[in-house]
């Protein structure tokens, strides 16, 4: 028997250990099962290259709880330790096995990380006591190690005859829900449900494949089928050959749908598409990304990709690694290269990790730009469902934005679909001013701004429907790039004024009279949200019409959407422009108007009748609205 001292620099290790090396106490099942599964990896490794003269065997790895007597044991069946190399690697600390480990096989080292290591020790977050129970494949005894959460510890041999470790945890107090099935299962199912060696978990019963009910008839005709006969087998809780490890060769749509609906089997409805990563070269990255369904109102709920080393789940925050224009996707990816324990930090710090990030961008414009070369009717069906994601991208990654000019769309109120140069190049004779200027046109709502898009349809130009949260910030990028192309909004001016031309519209009042007329309609209009402009314009055009200035409503709408100070847009009174069209027949009737009366009644009429075309008449004004018309009709 050997006793001794645990060879760490401070007086115990363990009160660190629970309170500052791991956050999680959950974390311990997951540390200790990527131990056995790395015994297992390390096992084959040396039985391929003849430096291990045994069977691997059916491999797997066994968790157990026994409640009464209060303990959780690990078993695997890998390579297994002699006393010489638990003393080495458990009672040293600071030595990693890892490091000597790979630096033997350096050249076969993929997929092989470290075996202990302070990972072993996370067992005692939950333990007040823990023994291991290993046999190495060597011609060695068995080893019992055991240690009650001090820095001594006991090192005997032991009559285990079978190849292997177990690890025995007996529960601390504080922490005995650890001890029941549904709890251990749980985190069975959220760290190690892909892992790379099958995990047993208790028993199942399932009908024997091997045995055929037989079917009898009594005297009556009555046909009796006898039950299927069952069988116990072992509860396998994890899939150790998800779609990611495979090649996108290998795999049919059927299996990507497959594998969506098995990392979300509470998700209804299907992806749109699926992007497969796979690369070895300058850093390893393997995974799936599916482009989910997204509502118009920029539900940013990300978390929905989860981050696996070697099959093993480290987080499902994935900041850092994942462009965060992306992280609204679902999916999976893995890379040996990102620590289990990983850190913002370390994200932020590591070269490997950006190299990680860029690279996902790059393949996810690929893909992007593939999809629309090869259908783009099925692309542009899909454009509402994935718009967000690629504006955001458009807005926060250069690379993406430049690349994204191949495939992103702007729709048209008539459900067109342009790309940028092609909605240009349809644009640009009839939507240019007589400075130069190209005036894209746009709506937000095409039933709330119905009027305004009918007249710029009329005079033969085209509207897009942008109606996105964040359109305000991409518009404002796109103009930085030509300083004579402009975004309009078709209700930010009447319809002459969107686009001036050189023709010139005649008044038909002179102009003492609109100075007589814009002091009445003045007083009639609230003067802290209206201002009252009198224009010339076509006779058929409407008496009243209310506009919003681009440039105010952008910055309100930018600082809404996290557009940063914009000067305090957010927290000014809304503003709007009152344009009087002193040509139309209503205009001149107000002006001629004797009684005043009479006059406030036509102003109030034709000034609601613009306020409903923007929305903006509502309660008391509605109700008072309504019942005037009725009054009009009599």
């Amino acid at each position: 028997m050997a006793k001794g001292n645990i060879n760490v620099s401070v007086e115990n290790i363990f009160p660190l250990i629970k309170k500052f090396l791991y956050s999680d106490h959950e974390i311990f099942l997951r540390e200790l099962i990527s131990n056995g599964t790395d015994a297992n990896s390390k096992l084959k490794h040396l039985i391929s290259i003849g430096e291990a003269k045994t069977e691997l065997g059916d491999a797997k790895i066994e968790i157990s709880i026994q409640k009464e007597a209060k303990t959780i044991t690990i078993k695997d069946q890998g390579l297994g330790m002699t006393a010489d190399e638990v003393e080495k690697y458990i009672n040293q600390i600071a030595f990693s096995g890892a490091e000597e480990f790979l630096d033997k096989y350096k050249d076969n080292e993929a997929g092989i990380i470290g075996h202990f290591g302070l990972g072993f020790y996370s067992a005692f977050m939950v333990a007040d006591k823990v023994e291991i129970i290993t046999k190495s494949f060597k011609d060695a005894p068995a080893a019992h190690w055991t240690c009650d959460g001090s820095p001594e510890y006991t090192l005997v041999e032991h009559d285990k005859s079978d190849r292997g470790t177990e690890i025995i945890l007996h529960v601390a107090e504080d922490s005995l829900d650890f001890l029941e099935e549904s709890k251990i299962e749980g985190l069975l199912n959220k760290y190690n449900r892909f892992n790379q060696v099958p995990i047993k978990f208790g028993t199942k019963e399932i009908n024997d494949p091997d045995f055929t009910p037989k079917t009898t008839k009594d005297k009556d005709g009555k046909e009796t089928t006898e039950p299927h006969k069952q069988i116990t087998v072992d509860k396998i809780i994890n899939n150790t050959d998800p779609a990611w490890t495979k090649t996108p060769a290998d795999l049919k749509d059927e299996d990507y749908t497959n594998f969506y609906r098995e990392l979300y089997p509470m998700q209804f409805e299907e992806s749109l598409f699926h992007i497969h990563l796979n690369v070895d070269y300058p850093f390893n990255l393997t995974g799936i990304l599916f482009f989910p369904k997204l509502s118009p109102n920029m539900d940013m709920q990300k978390d929905k990709i989860q981050l696996y080393q070697n099959q093993v789940f480290v987080t499902d925050n994935v900041e850092g690694i994942v462009p965060d224009f992306l992280q609204m996707l679902k999916g999976v990816i893995d890379s040996p290269d990102i620590p289990l324990n990983v850190s913002r930090s370390y994200l932020q710090a590591d070269g490997a990790v950006k190299k990680i990030s860029g690279y996902i961008t790059k393949k996810v414009a690929d893909k992007l730009t593939s999809l629309f070369k090869k259908d783009r009717a099925d692309f542009e069906k899909k454009w509402n469902d994935i718009k967000v994601i690629i504006e955001y991208g458009m807005l926060s990654e250069d690379k993406f934005f430049d690349k994204a000019k191949k495939f992103a769309l702007y729709p048209t109120v008539d459900d067109s679909y342009f790309t940028f140069d092609e909605l240009i190049e349809k644009t640009k004779e009839a939507q240019t001013d007589k400075d130069g200027n190209h005036i894209i046109l746009y709506a937000a709502n095409k039933d709330a701004q119905h009027s305004y898009i009918q007249a710029a349809k009329d005079k033969g130009y085209e509207v897009l429907l942008l109606d996105s949260p964040i359109i305000s910030h991409l518009m404002q990028k796109l103009e930085g790039g030509d300083g004579k192309m402009k975004f309009t909004r078709v209700d930010a001016d009447h319809v002459d004024n969107l686009i001036k031309k050189d023709e010139t519209v005649i008044s038909k009042l002179s102009d003492e009279e609109k100075d007589k007329l814009k002091p009445i309609i003045e007083a009639a209009v609230p003067k802290e949200t209206y201002t009252v402009q009198l224009e010339a314009m076509d006779s058929n055009a409407s008496p009243f019409i209310i506009t919003v200035p681009e440039f105010m409503r952008r910055m309100k709408e930018m600082q809404a959407s996290g557009g940063g100070g914009m000067m305090g847009m957010g927290n000014f009174p809304e503003m709007y422009n009152l344009v009087v069209n002193t040509n139309h027949e209503l205009v001149g009737q107000i002006l001629q108007t004797k009684t005043e009366k009479k006059q406030s009644r036509l102003i109030s009429q034709a000034f609601d009748l613009a306020k409903l075309s923007q929305n903006l008449l509502h309660g008391e004004e509605l109700t008072n609205f309504i019942k005037r018309s009725y009054e009009i009709i009599k």
